[in-house]
């Protein structure tokens, strides 16, 4: 019994999982890794044709975005997720062959004039197509036999519509073992989607730990601060432009978007115009509307049960063509643009953002994680500058974020959910998230909770069955991470540190409220006196 990491092992993307057991290979996730590489993530040291099982935990890409690839190189075998996962990478999965398609033959086209080899893409849309014919769809909770002495359960995480986390069962020489792979957990009281389900029993658990490190902090009122966004941005006759993941995230915007014209809280503005500037985001949206309603919160199946139509309103613009979204920008009423991708590394988003990042006027709202390396990533950190099509942009539009918005559990939802376990597991495997994040969530797990704890690099493998590490990962930074990133690094173990200690003061804050008036006023005023000093 095995388990071997082969991606997003010290880096957000590119999940994927090989779990040798009872005579199967079996992959747990196999995503396309996107934004900068940190560390080389590993082949997959099975023949495509000899993986014997495929279980995926939800349809987002850099879960997802490989089985393509594997089934092009002959792998046959099933692959199991829920139904609303197989229903999105139906569609997400065609729209990312069609990309490396379109990138392929651009290459090519440069390529050939340059008297070079012709680049393959990794897969095609027919690889895409063929891919579809393999999946096995599963409900959430209930227990599937997959091979003998194997049964998966999935469980719903709370992250996207269809997202689970999976629990296999090992049955061997009269012994269960049993594995938890997270996937992504979710936000709590996040629009439109139940909590994420919190697990007991587990052996083994490989964790997610994309927000390890912060916390999302006070739960924002989405509706006023997009209500004050908006109304300030129209006012000065700019756009509103959001970069958006066209899954789960654009669908939240839209339920948002719909409360404000329901209520009539913009003013002078009434009839605003949202474009979605992005076919996969259409689809995904008619896929949300015809998904079971025991998927969503107390409040989405309320709505749907009055005959409320919750992502739907008038002035709701769809753009398929890309006609249609050049359209937009001829157009100088003020709007909201929701376009793809939400990383803002490919897609329509780009041209959106050439047209409104110089204008003081717009805004750029940011409404998820933005990986290292993105585009998005250095506008959020404050670019001044940025390139788009070979021309140089200067930014000059007001950056905003809404960052509770976050799809990811944060630090202590992170907490509570690996808290939920009783009795404790054998050991904790945390992956999918940057190496700061990784190592403070893992320190937090140990120091906190008393747990056995283990952030494997890429191409680690554990044998399970003897609790012991049998191949060690790359601990290499791969060449095109930079003497300065590595240097920038260094500095993120200090304030790590500073986390830690941000974490401790607020555990003393929530046990101080039995104290006296006097001490806590004498506490109160400590904490000013300190945030006095470092805000000079």
């Amino acid at each position: 019994m095995n388990l071997q990491f082969l991606g997003a092992a010290r880096e957000v993307t590119g999940s994927c999982f090989l779990l040798e057991a009872l005579g199967k290979n079996i992959i747990v996730d196999c995503g396309l890794e996107q934004g900068k590489d940190i560390y080389e993530n590993q082949e997959i040291p099975v023949a495509p044709q000899d993986v014997d099982i495929i279980l995926l935990t939800h349809a987002h890409i850099d879960h997802s975005g490989m089985v393509p690839m594997l089934v092009a190189k002959g792998f046959k075998g099933p692959i199991y997720a829920t139904t609303s996962t197989m229903e999105l990478c139906d569609i997400m999965l065609k729209d990312s062959a069609h990309i490396q398609e379109f990138e392929a033959e651009w290459r090519n086209r440069k390529a050939k004039r340059a008297g070079q080899e012709e680049y393959v893409p990794l897969y095609t849309v027919q690889d895409a197509i063929k891919t579809m014919e393999l999946f096995i769809p599963v409900d959430y909770e209930v227990e599937t036999t997959i091979a003998p002495g194997l049964v998966v359960k999935y469980t719903d995480a709370g992250h996207l519509l269809g997202s689970a986390s999976i629990t296999i069962s090992i049955s061997e020489g009269g012994t269960t073992k049993k594995i938890v792979f997270s996937g992504d957990i979710g936000n709590t009281n996040q629009p439109m989607l139940n909590d994420p389900i919190l697990l007991k029993n587990a052996d083994y658990v490989v964790m997610e730990s994309t927000y390890g490190d912060r916390s999302h902090g006070p739960r924002t009122d989405y509706i006023t601060d997009l209500t004050n966004i908006l109304q300030t941005t129209f006012d000065a006759g700019g756009n509103v432009v959001i970069p958006s993941f066209a899954v789960g995230r654009t669908q939240e915007l839209l339920y948002f978007f719909r409360e404000i014209k329901e209520k009539n809280l913009l003013k002078n503005y009434d009839g605003f115009e949202v474009y979605v500037d992005s076919p996969l985001a259409i689809e995904a949206t008619n896929i949300f509307k015809q998904a079971d309603i025991d998927h969503f919160d107390d409040e989405m199946r309320e709505l749907i049960n009055k005959g409320i139509n919750p992502i739907s309103f008038p002035g709701l613009k769809a753009s398929i063509t890309s006609d249609d979204s050049k359209a937009i920008n001829e157009n100088k009423k003020p709007k909201v643009i929701i376009s793809a991708s939400g990383m803002a590394n490919a897609g329509r988003i780009r041209h959106h953002l050439k047209h409104n990042l110089w204008r003081k006027e717009s805004t750029i709202l940011f409404v998820g994680y933005q990986a290292e390396g993105t585009l998005g990533r250095k506008i959020y950190d404050g670019a001044e500058f940025v390139k788009l099509f070979g021309e140089t942009i200067e930014v000059k539009a007001k950056i905003r974020t809404l960052n509770a918005i976050s799809g990811h559990a944060d630090n202590e939802g992170l907490m509570a959910w690996a808290k939920s376990f009783s009795p404790k597991p054998i050991k904790f495997f945390i992956v999918h998230g940057d190496e700061p994040s990784a190592e403070t969530l893992a320190d937090r797990l140990v120091n906190e909770l008393g747990l056995d704890v283990a952030v494997p690099y890429n191409g680690e493998k554990w044998d399970l069955k003897n609790k012991i590490c049998v191949l060690e990962g790359n601990k290499e930074y791969i060449q095109k991470y930079t003497e300065a990133k590595i240097e920038e690094k260094r500095f993120s173990s200090l304030y790590r540190e500073l986390l830690k200690a941000e974490a401790r003061l607020h555990k003393i804050i929530e046990n101080s409220s039995g104290l006296a008036n006097g001490l806590l006023k004498k506490f109160v005023k400590q904490i000013e006196k300190l945030c006095e000093y470092w805000e000079q």
